[in-house]
């Protein structure tokens, strides 16, 4: 009878809690709603109660962690693009010049290649809107070209040899976001890779460059994820099974509400077997930590760069009633060695200014400015090397970032944005010159030189789009070799497309050519 009485009593007891629990839930959702209906009755001025919701809300998850956030319902559908690798428009690259919409290219295989828009056309209209010449800004030119699939738009377009707008009735389709930038072999055995995001289709992608690659004789593979900010964890352990053999751990997450997931290597990967390099720096975040922790703890490849961001939280997107999404932390993750890898965020403005922390101590610099203590300390599951918890994926073989090259000329016009304004421009009066000139990339990767001519029309481009930037000849001489090669690259960028970009720049591209000279020159890459 006691025990009984006992378990009665405590289950009442149990009871109450939940009660209180449960009320003071209730209590704190109506106190809200009364804050806000106080304010709509009494407030002084009138008030947006869905601005001030929203602004409640961005706070209060400001309070969990900084990558618990909240996406207005007018930016979602762009958030979700990047996630799903595609998004429904009329499939161009465009830019704004002289406030005037200017098609830089054309989707492979969407509407408005179809249709027969060409580079260098200027959009004048949309649906009869008149959009020259009113100031229009990015987010107005999506607003006009998307829309729901196999639905149309009339634009209006001016192109260069004729004073009469050519109008294209364009019908809306699923136009590909592609996360692999470029993949082409660096010489007889070595393939590049670049990974900018991790989407649905970037599995896909990545085991389409890899066959290719293969093909075309690749025995070692250099995978570029600097400044690869992350995306899907399904597709993070996807394309780290493509490295790791049998049933290996790839990363185990738990959190208060989730039991520990454990998620590992289930099919036999493309590039198994084979050197592999992976390229980071300390922007590289998220989904490319857990790939190349994966293949750092597991001794399949070597990680060349910086330190990376150290992002160790997983985030569920939710999708809410008016179109909105809330993106919460629901738990920790950890690669297979055990190491936790987000770094601290007590303090939010020193979580915000890490990265200039990391420029003003010296360690994007200097190997040895860093000092992780031994609590931090791991082993490796293959080769029991020493790696490191707390704050990112420390590499194997650090490379300083590299400003000796970085003038205050060279500063003020990459900020403003004239090394692409001009290549762009350059580009849409000589088009057709270009391409007689040099018909295929190769040969423009090999014939085409930044002359003295071509850097006086850039001068004189910059001067004429901004009088405050003087050119100074010693400023010049320091970065004279950098400009010449972003602009050949941002030339071949409007040509062709971003891989041409990165296989002209990648000539400058510090963590690249140390990948390259440790592939050529070391026996054992994990004896650095």
């Amino acid at each position: 009878m006691k025990q009984f009485l006992s378990i009665f009593f405590l289950f009442g007891f149990l009871f109450q809690i939940h009660c209180q629990d449960e009320n003071s839930k209730i209590h704190t959702a109506y106190k809200f709603e009364q804050i806000i209906n106080k304010i709509e009755q009494l407030y002084v001025d009138s008030v947006n109660t869905r601005k001030l919701t929203e602004t409640a809300i961005v706070a209060l998850l400001e309070e969990l962690d900084p990558h618990s956030t909240y996406i207005p319902k007018k930016d979602a559908n762009d958030a979700r693009s990047q996630i799903d690798g595609s998004f429904v428009g009329i499939g161009i690259r465009f830019n704004i010049v002289k406030d005037t919409i200017l098609v830089v290219g054309t989707i492979s295989g969407g509407p408005s290649e179809k249709l027969g828009i060409l580079p260098g056309d200027k959009i004048i209209k949309v649906d009869e809107e008149t959009v020259a010449g009113i100031g229009i800004k990015n987010s107005g030119v999506r607003s006009r070209l998307l829309g729901e699939k196999d639905s149309k738009v009339l634009v209006s377009i001016k192109r260069d040899g004729s004073n009469a707008l050519i109008k294209f009735n364009i019908k809306r389709d699923k136009i590909p976001i592609f996360s692999v930038d470029a993949s082409y072999m660096i010489d007889e055995k070595t393939g590049y890779i670049k990974l900018n995001s991790f989407s649905r289709t970037s599995t896909r992608e990545m085991q389409y460059a890899i066959s290719k690659l293969k093909k075309e004789g690749m025995k070692k593979l250099i995978l570029d994820l600097q400044d690869n900010g992350g995306g899907l964890l399904s597709a993070a352990q996807d394309i780290a099974d493509e490295f790791l053999s049998d049933d290996k751990l790839i990363v185990y997450s738990e959190g208060r509400s989730q039991p520990r997931s454990n998620l590992r290597a289930g099919k036999k990967g493309l590039w198994e077997k084979g050197d592999l390099v992976i390229l980071v720096n300390e922007y590289t975040a998220s989904a490319s930590e857990i790939v190349s922790g994966a293949v750092q703890d597991w001794d399949r490849g070597i990680i060349v760069g910086r330190r990376t961001f150290g992002k160790g939280l997983v985030q569920r997107p939710m999708r809410l009633l008016d179109g909105s999404e809330m993106r919460l932390t629901i738990a920790r993750y950890y690669t297979p060695s055990g190491r936790f890898i987000q770094k601290p965020y007590d303090n939010v403005k020193s979580y915000k200014n890490d990265i200039t922390q990391r420029f003003l101590n010296g360690e994007l610099m200097h190997a040895d400015s860093v000092k992780l203590p031994d609590s931090l300390r791991f082993s490796t599951l293959i080769k029991k090397r020493d790696v490191y918890s707390g704050g990112g994926i420390t590499p194997d073989y650090f490379v300083p970032i590299d400003t000796t090259d970085i003038s205050e000329y060279f500063k003020k016009i990459n900020r403003g944005g004239h090394l692409n304004g001009f290549a762009l421009k350059y580009v849409n009066a000589n088009r057709k010159k270009l391409k007689d000139k040099f018909s295929s990339f190769g040969l423009y990767k090999k014939e085409m030189i930044v002359d003295d001519q071509l850097i006086k029309k850039f001068k004189d481009y910059v001067s004429s789009e901004d009088s405050s930037i003087i050119f100074k000849k010693e400023d010049y001489k320091i970065s004279e070799q950098l400009i010449k090669t972003r602009l050949k690259g941002n030339i071949a960028l409007n040509l062709w497309g971003y891989a041409e970009f990165y296989e002209v720049f990648n000539d400058r591209n510090e963590e690249l050519q140390k990948a390259l000279k440790l592939l050529r020159t070391k026996k054992d890459l994990f004896k650095n």
